[in-house]
């Protein structure tokens, strides 16, 4: 069979290699636009969940990417000075070039042909191909392509984020809220290597049009930024790494898949990132791809890609309604920040709907025995 990948981040690197471990006579060819060593962003975040389904199915994969995580136990808010530890909700993270270091070795030593600072720009250069994976993220040139058929939707929130680096390593996974005369920002910090973090800005839109970020240039944006959270930082810098600002995307289909082509990852779906799933997302999406299509002839394809979908879309969109939820708290996290810094703190861990009280007491006994003693009631 011979199969072409368009995208070279998580979702196509992964499928593609699985695929080509399986099935060794196939021909897996892979294109990505940008070089192999260049990314936007820094780090990654896994929830232990997230992390399970990997040890599980492709216990090969978890083991390269476990000695590169950066780990931790408990996650905080900082909020009016005050700072609150919510215990007992692990995550790790990883350098987003680090994981796409290890898929893309994998991938070679698969056997994937790998084209990188390489743009498809038609689907006529794949056309001989018995099945085209679109992994080729938020502005995927398969999905623009196929628009109609594939049923898109699109929508953007309100607020702006900015995503920068630090050469501060946090100890967990932050949120920093912080007021002062220009408006309302929050960031969103953690470390993803020793001695280095990643550290996302956000900001509502009125905010963001009174301290000129609309007009500001990226060392402005990131000057300003370094500026509000200068207590955060303690000295440390913020790094910009093709650093803009941004309003999250919202990306729907009606159907993931027409004839012999797919959407996978970002180009099929999107979920805000305030719930860290996105990578999980995306290397899930290439397993149940994989899964799919494993028995079958090119002559079956579209039925397992409709399979595939089937089988996969109930799972993602519980996570993408999470993340709406999630991302609805923080579209109002102006209004958030009138709370007091326990009232906030338990606000945000329950905003996405998956945690209810007995979970949390059991999960977080120390942040509960606080909220129950302080505020003098249950939540």
């Amino acid at each position: 069979m011979r199969i072409a990948v368009l995208g070279g981040g998580p979702a196509g690197l992964f499928f593609a290699q699985l695929r080509k471990r399986r099935h060794p006579g196939d021909c897996v060819r892979l294109w990505e636009q940008n070089p192999a060593d260049a990314t936007w962003g820094f780090g990654v975040v896994f929830s232990d969940r997230a992390l399970e389904f990997l040890r599980k199915r492709d216990p090969e994969t978890h083991a390269l990417i476990v000695p590169r995580l950066e780990r931790w136990r408990d996650l905080a808010i900082v909020h009016g000075g005050e700072h609150v530890t919510i215990d007992g909700v692990g995550f790790s993270a990883i350098g987003r070039l680090d994981l796409l270091g290890i898929l893309q070795r994998q991938a070679g030593r698969a056997g994937v042909n790998r084209a990188f600072t390489s743009a498809v720009t038609s689907l006529a250069t794949v056309s001989d191909f018995d099945l085209i994976v679109g992994a080729d993220g938020v502005n995927s040139l398969v999905r623009r392509q196929l628009e109609d058929r594939f049923g898109y939707s699109g929508a953007e929130l309100d607020n702006r984020f900015i995503w920068y680096g630090s050469n501060r390593p946090f100890a967990t996974l932050t949120q920093t809220f912080v007021g002062n005369a220009l408006g309302t920002f929050n960031a969103h910090h953690y470390r993803y290597q020793p001695l280095a973090s990643t550290f996302i800005v956000e900001c509502d839109r009125a905010t963001w049009r009174r301290a000129g970020l609309d007009r500001a240039d990226p060392e402005h944006s990131r000057r300003l930024c370094q500026q509000v959270f200068a207590a955060t930082l303690d000295g440390a810098s913020l790094i910009d790494n093709n650093s803009i600002w941004r309003r999250f995307p919202w990306v729907r289909n009606r159907r993931w898949s027409t004839g012999n082509v797919v959407l996978i990852g970002d180009a099929a779906h999107t979920a805000h990132y305030s719930i860290g799933s996105g990578t999980r997302l995306a290397l899930e999406d290439a397993l149940a791809l994989n899964d799919a299509l494993d028995r079958a002839t090119a002559a079956e394809i579209p039925a397992a890609l409709q399979h595939f979908e089937a089988e996969r879309r109930p799972i993602v969109e519980r996570l993408v309604a999470a993340s709406a939820r999630s991302a609805a708290w923080y579209e109002a996290f102006p209004e958030h920040m009138r709370l007091a810094p326990l009232e906030l703190a338990m606000g945000y861990i329950t905003r996405s709907g998956r945690v209810d009280d007995d979970r949390l007491r059991a999960a977080s006994p120390a942040f509960m025995a606080r909220y129950e003693q302080q505020l003098g009631r249950r939540p």
